[in-house]
């Protein structure tokens, strides 16, 4: 028995979802989004909540199908409403980050400037070396900021790269630290 599967999401105010089939949208305040669900996993909508079921709860495939599509369901009614974000830090000297219109320009110590274009539903704040990305899908969200990550992940001997905020980086000891010892 799945135990995230199993609870109801909670619909909140100004929140509408159809179920037509596998296909799900919901609309809220903040704009729509839609899922193609498995087959295998039904949706019903009973006045303010939306249980996920299954038809047989012995099938491994079934378990797991039940739990990951409540989730996803749950990520779109509270991006709906309050959306996702995610935070970058840029760590370094000279390294630097702004936003304009639908790109956003980094400096990342490179002989050239970095320039990524931002998909539609995806917002962009920059405040010195802060990065703040956000949007109402929470995966295209987190791929936005694992992409923007990856240009320069940060190196474990001086720390320098980009990381997301809170991220602690181990440190490792260069080569006079070793040889001193």
């Amino acid at each position: 028995m799945s135990r995230i599967g199993k609870q109801p999401i909670v619909i909140p105010n100004g929140v509408t979802v159809t179920v037509d089939g596998s296909q799900v949208m919901v609309k809220g305040p903040k704009g729509s989004l839609s899922l193609s669900t498995h087959p295998l996993v039904h949706l019903v909508v009973e006045g303010s909540e939306i249980s996920v079921t299954i038809a047989d709860s012995e099938d491994r495939q079934q378990r797991s199908l039940w739990g990951l599509t409540r989730t996803l369901v749950n990520n779109m009614v509270l991006g709906v409403t309050t959306g996702f974000s995610k935070k970058l830090e840029l760590v370094g000297v000279g390294y630097k980050v702004a936003v304009a219109g639908r790109k956003v320009n980094m400096s990342l110590g490179f002989s050239h400037p970095v320039e990524i274009d931002l998909p539609e539903g995806i917002t962009a704040e920059a405040e010195k070396t802060t990065l703040t990305l956000s949007g109402m899908d929470k995966q295209m969200v987190g791929e936005i900021a694992a992409q923007i990550r990856r240009l320069r992940k940060p190196e474990p001997y001086k720390g320098k790269g980009i990381r997301y905020a809170g991220e602690v980086v181990r440190r490792k000891a260069g080569k006079a630290a070793k040889a001193s010892t």
